[in-house]
């Protein structure tokens, strides 16, 4: 999974110019990590998640040419029968 980076240092320097003591200041920037390292686990997909949405696509895109093939199979017996019962009704 990709990483995140966040300069910590950039950021406690930050808040201690705004007037947070470091250890305000650290503390905020270890949450501020923690938050965004939570946050990008939970949003970035990895590999194995495309390898699973591949492996469902497939499944279904064979799924879609077996009802592709029913449906075509039906339609013309359908049609048979159809064309079989206009040419058997006399006129």
């Amino acid at each position: 999974m990709s990483a995140v980076t966040f300069d910590t240092l950039k950021f406690v320097k930050t808040l201690e110019h705004a007037g947070f003591n470091a250890q305000q200041a650290e503390a905020l920037a270890q949450a501020q990590q923690t938050a965004i390292s939570e946050s990008a686990e939970l949003i970035l997909a990895t590999k194995d998640d495309a390898n699973l949405i591949r492996a469902d696509v497939a499944k279904i895109d064979a799924e879609i040419r077996l009802l592709k093939w029913m449906t075509g199979a039906t339609f013309a017996a359908v049609m048979a029968i159809l064309i079989r019962l206009f040419l058997a009704v006399p006129h």
